[in-house]
């Protein structure tokens, strides 16, 4: 296959094909715009709700394609390759969004929420981050609390991707900030809810073309039947949630990448010093190896945890293990791709500049590269 795929498998073949064009056609032209305007690729993204792509791994019973995670993986990296804002909003709305519903909710949840936000009618979020608490979920201050017929949510998310424009948000909050971790309830809250604000909207380095909010909650009901866990059982749904959504964002990595490392060879070959191009010139090819080798290697990881997650095998350690290979990568060979460019990478007109730019988010969200290393190292060292 394309990039070296071992196994022979046509439908793959024919998805990425088809995905592929649609991204080259249809998506990359309208990256640079997206990029400087900051416009929501809205007319995109029901082109991929079209083509089956905002709920992939769902199951066709609840409007989904019924696709694995490494045909998720692959499509994800294409349509970065093309515009990362348009990738991300993708990945939320699959992973963070379709996985937890469609996996701890109940069918008449799944039958309300999950089937619109998988034929792409809806459009999803999760929100976990808080002003105060980021990486450190114990530290939630947003409350939820029982009252008749369910619970009311007041408090504040914090650099919820697709905040804006979501219908439906996966919301973590705790019953008890005593409890610290046990104290996490995971609900799905209607964004047409009175109570519901977007509070603010960040004004970003890259991924423009994506939504960033600040959303507040302001007594807002939540009935029982939008509950996703018991109480003291969210954080066990926000991680595993994390642990696919590492797959989406490791892919979205590999795109940013490889659209870098397209655009350097492309220039190596045209550019010319020295009475030739400087794709002969030993340092151009140099880095334009290490370009390479380090976009493979990220790729193999990718595609690793992803057939674990297929295998229904344990996979937490592999998914952190991709997610930090391919968001270093990729910023690895942005920057290599600048170099590469000379003064020209450092201008808007070439397409590095903004991988640059949009490569430094995939080492912050989902998970920095630091708590990734840490749960490496944690699966390694077990009980000790």
């Amino acid at each position: 296959m394309m990039y070296g795929w071992p196994e022979t498998d046509e439908s793959k073949k024919m998805l990425l094909e088809q995905v592929s064009s649609f991204a080259t056609k249809e998506i990359a032209p309208k990256a640079k715009e997206l990029d400087e305007t900051g416009r929501f690729p809205t007319e995109l993204v029901k082109q991929l709700a079209e083509m089956g792509l905002m709920g992939v791994m769902v199951d066709e019973k609840w409007g989904g394609s019924g696709m694995d995670a490494v045909s998720y993986a692959m499509v994800m990296e294409e349509v970065a390759a093309a515009c990362a804002s348009t990738a991300v909003i993708m990945s939320v709305n699959n992973s963070l969004a379709c996985w937890p519903i469609e996996t701890y909710g109940t069918d008449e949840l799944k039958k309300r929420v999950l089937t619109p936000l998988a034929k792409g009618e809806k459009l999803g979020c999760f929100a976990l981050s808080e002003p105060g608490a980021g990486s450190d979920p114990g530290g939630l201050t947003c409350t939820a609390t029982k009252v008749p017929g369910g619970y009311k949510i007041r408090g504040t998310k914090n650099w919820i991707t697709n905040g804006k424009e979501a219908d439906y948000c996966v919301l973590f909050a705790t019953t008890d900030k005593t409890k610290g971790y046990k104290g996490i309830l995971t609900v799905v809250v209607d964004t047409k809810s009175e109570g519901f604000k977007v509070a603010k909207l960040e004004d970003k380095l890259g991924i423009n073309a994506s939504s960033t909010a600040q959303l507040f909650f302001d007594d807002v009901f939540v009935p029982e039947t939008n509950l996703l866990s018991k109480e003291g059982d969210g954080l066990k749904i926000a991680l595993s949630t994390l642990d696919g959504g590492r797959i989406g964002i490791a892919s979205q990595a590999l795109g940013i990448a490889r659209c870098a490392l397209n655009a350097s060879k492309k220039f190596a070959i045209e550019r010319e010093q020295f009475g030739a191009p400087i794709a002969k010139l030993q340092a151009i090819q140099w880095h334009i190896a290490d370009m390479a080798t380090r976009l493979q290697g990220a790729r193999l990881l990718t595609w690793h945890a992803a057939k674990l997650k297929d295998q229904g095998l344990p996979y937490t350690k592999e998914a952190a293990m991709a997610k930090l290979a391919a968001s270093e990568a990729a910023m690895w060979i942005a920057t290599k791709a600048i170099q590469v460019h000379g003064g020209y990478g450092y201008t808007k007109e070439y397409v590095v500049e903004r991988n640059f730019r949009d490569a430094k988010i995939t080492e912050i969200y989902e998970g920095t590269s630091e708590i990734q290393r840490l749960v490496i190292a944690s699966q390694e060292f077990g009980k000790y």
